[in-house]
Order: structure tokens, then sequence, then C-alpha cells
């Protein structure tokens, strides 16, 4: 983390140098950026924050956990594709499932299916590009993301 910060430093020390105009407007533009999607990130952060103090840690390691096999699996891909979180509350959630006792194969699925998966936008998917083509893609999608939690078994 200390490297990250470190090399963020180093290229804006470096981009300033070559040109302090352009930098201090890409400096602007994303603060606008991040003050944009700050609510929407707070909102979401909040409900997982009440979710994870409702549902005890023993109940998701029920469910979800090491050894609960195909059980785990298939109700992390149901939770997965009807759930609305975007990807930049995905990864950090997958964080503390992970450290819940989660395995690495759960979390696979339930963020493969998260990102790909969509049972609630399915209808307006379908207005756009047809039921056919809708059911088709998000049905593929979910037996990918299946094959990703089999690969990922496989490899840790």
């Amino acid at each position: 983390m200390i490297e990250l910060a470190l090399t963020t430093v180093l290229a804006l020390l470096l981009s300033f140098l070559a040109d302090r105009d352009k930098t201090l407007a890409g400096l602007k533009k994303g603060a606008g950026m991040f003050l944009n999607i700050l609510p929407a990130m707070l909102g979401v952060l909040i409900l997982v924050s009440v979710f994870l103090y409702l549902v005890p840690a023993s109940l998701m390691t029920a469910w979800l956990g090491k050894g609960t096999g195909w059980t785990g699996i298939v109700s992390a891909a149901v939770l997965g594709s009807i759930s609305l979180i975007p990807g930049f509350i995905a990864f950090p959630l997958g964080a503390i499932l992970l450290h819940s006792g989660v395995s690495f194969q759960v979390i696979a699925v339930f963020i493969t299916t998260l990102m790909m998966v969509g049972f609630l936008t399915l209808p307006l998917e379908a207005k756009y590009f047809g039921w056919r083509v809708s059911l088709l893609r998000n049905a593929l999608s979910f037996a990918g993301a299946l094959l990703v939690g089999l690969l990922m078994g496989n490899f840790l």
C-alpha cells in the first residue's frame, strides 16, 4: 500500500513538473468525480455495514464459508445475480467476506455474477435487446460465473 501511495505522489510530481495547468485541471476533475460518486458510495457502504451487523458472521460462514461446497457456490451465485452493488463496493465487500471465512471460490462466483448477471435489470435489458438475447446472455454469464468458481477452487 505504501508503494502505491509513493508511486502516486511521484507520478503527480512528474506530471506537475511536465505541465502544471493540465495537472491542476486533472486534479480538479478527479475531485469533482469523487464528490459525485461519494453519496452513492457512502449509501452502499452504510447498507453493507448494516447487513454485516445484522447478519452474524457464523450465519454467513454457514451459508457461504469453506466446506459448504456447491450450496455455498449456488447461494453466492443467486445473491450476486439479484444484487445491485457497484464494482467499487463489491471488491471491498469480497475482502470482508474473505476475512469472515468465505472461500475464494465463493467470492469469485459472487463477484462474477454481481458484475455479469442482472436479474433485476433483465426487463430493462430485454427492452433494448429482446428477451431471447437478454435471457441467453444472463444464462451464459451465470454458467460462466460457476465455471470461474470451479476454476478458482482448483487454483486457490
